[in-house]
This record gives C-alpha cells, sequence and structure tokens, in this order.
C-alpha cells in the first residue's frame, strides 16, 4: 500500500499543476483577447491551439456571450477550480489514508 499511496500522491501533485498551468494559459488566452495580436505568432497560435477546444465546447453548449463579453474562460476557472478541490483533494485524501495505514 505504500507504492500505492505514494503514486496517487505524486498523481495529486502532476495534476494540480497541469491545472494551474492550463489556468495561466486561459488567462494569457483572455488578456491576448483585449488587444490585436498577430495571428501568425507562434505563442499566439499555441495559445488558440490548447485553448480553443476546451472554450469552443463551453461555447456551444451554453449561451456564454452576454452583451459581447465572452465568459467561457470563467466557466473554465470555475470547472478547473471543481477539479483541483475534487478530483486533487480525493486523490490527495486516498494517499493520506494509505500511508497511514
Amino acid at each position: 500500500m505504500f507504492i500505492i499511496g505514494n503514486l496517487l500522491a505524486a498523481l495529486a501533485v502532476v495534476i494540480s499543476y497541469v491545472l494551474t498551468i492550463y489556468m495561466w494559459l486561459i488567462i494569457a488566452r483572455a488578456i491576448l483577447s483585449w488587444v490585436n495580436p498577430d495571428p501568425y505568432n507562434p505563442i499566439v497560435r499555441f495559445l488558440y491551439n490548447v485553448t480553443e477546444p476546451v472554450l469552443h465546447q463551453i461555447r456551444s453548449r451554453l449561451p456564454v456571450n452576454f452583451g459581447g463579453i465572452d465568459v467561457s474562460p470563467i466557466i473554465v476557472f470555475l470547472v478547473i477550480i471543481f477539479l483541483q478541490k475534487f478530483v486533487v483533494g480525493s486523490l490527495s485524501g486516498m494517499a493520506a489514508a494509505l500511508l497511514t495505514k
């Protein structure tokens, strides 16, 4: 059980880092939407390619455009926060329970 507990603890940390990095990518994408960036810039293209699949899924399923303001990044933030609290918290709790046995 020691190995599985450590595996779950490491998995929780990795998932937490990935979710945090994705949140920062969403923030960068939102900030870039306020200006008119060069669409051929590799950084802009990377941000678009990484974030658009998730944002497009939210936009296609929910009417999240109120008065010209796109609130799909806020919904993605809420989902990321939920995943960090629920999934990462659950994995950490299971790891702690396995390590104390």
